[in-house]
């Protein structure tokens, strides 16, 4: 197709499950619905939780509030549009909508895989250096650990952004996913794809990988730590603390990396989707799960809060 006798592109379908028989998109929409007002209420829980509850006064669990927050920030960013248009016959969004919905991912999926770092440098540093923990992941170094990570994060999304919509689009406007992924949107664009492609494929592996060294770096020194305990309850307090964080990580990098770090040749909306799925509503929604039941002061505080909130009901009547 000549770009210049194409007219130029102003919105984008989002195709989604559209192709899905009326009785599928019902018990999807069903689905999300549940899954997503599940991630919210968990996540909404914790944020509170862990900043109302003097006995989660740590940096542990300012780290997890944050990383609730973010949770939230990138549900939302995609998951609410999705539901929409289970139930509308319209899916369109205009060029301005998928700017801001890339770069929302973008910056929250990255500000996330920074925080989730830090986060094993705090288990590191408290494990194996606890005599000095309070003097090194002080409240100020937690303040900056989390706002490095937001800032990262969002200057992160705008080279993203750049590189995705930096030249035209005249081709077809059908994006085969729920919402605007980078990598589905580059290629409809009229020029040569693949600069771009490379460009945020060697993003993604500084903004992956990156993290995962410091991530593996720190669990290597926990391990060791561990197994030079004589204790054997010791050993089995401490990797579980460990054990929630390690899965959320996992979780989180497996789909990020396939969706991101993979040749294009090898996706298809068949493969992409639940990749999608798995990052951008099935990972939020566990992260306080994993947490909360592996982690008895989180188990308690919620307790705690619920306890509260029942009584206040109840004084009401």
């Amino acid at each position: 197709m000549d770009p210049q006798n194409s007219s130029t592109v102003s919105e984008f379908i989002l195709v989604g499950f559209e192709q899905s028989p009326p009785s599928t998109q019902a018990l999807l929409f069903a689905l999300f619905l549940a899954l997503y007002s599940l991630a919210m209420a968990m996540n909404g829980l914790i944020i509170f939780i862990t900043w109302t509850d003097p006995k989660l006064n740590s940096p542990m669990y300012f780290f997890l509030g944050h990383l609730s927050f973010l949770d939230i920030c990138f549900i939302t960013t995609t998951i609410p549009q999705m539901l929409i248009h289970l139930v509308t016959k319209k899916h369109t969004v205009t060029f301005a909508s998928c700017l801001t919905q890339m770069y929302l991912v973008f910056g929250v999926g990255v500000a996330e895989c920074i925080l989730l770092a830090f986060m094993a440098y705090d288990r590191y540093v408290a494990i194996c250096h606890p005599l000095n923990y309070a003097q090194i992941i002080s409240r100020q170094m937690c303040v900056r650990l989390v706002l490095t990570s937001w800032i990262f994060g969002m200057a992160n999304g705008i080279l993203l952004d750049y590189m995705t919509f930096r030249g035209p689009f005249c081709r077809d406007n059908h994006i085969e996913n729920f919402f605007c992924e980078a990598p589905i949107v580059i290629t409809l664009s009229c020029g040569d794809p693949k600069f771009s492609l490379k460009v945020i494929f060697l993003d993604a592996i500084v903004v992956l990988l990156s993290p995962m060294v410091l991530i593996v770096t720190s669990y290597a020194r926990i391990l060791a730590s561990i197994l030079s305990r004589s204790s054997s309850s010791g050993r089995g307090k401490t990797f579980s603390t460990c054990a929630s964080h390690l899965t959320v990580v996992i979780f989180f990098y497996t789909s990020a990396m396939f969706s991101y770090m993979n040749p294009r040749s090898t996706h298809g909306p068949d493969k992409d989707k639940p990749f999608s799925l798995l990052y951008t509503i099935i990972t939020p929604m566990c992260n306080p799960i994993i947490y909360s039941f592996r982690n008895k002061e989180m188990k308690g505080a919620m307790g705690r809060a619920l306890g509260r909130g029942n009584l206040a009901q109840a004084e009401s009547f």
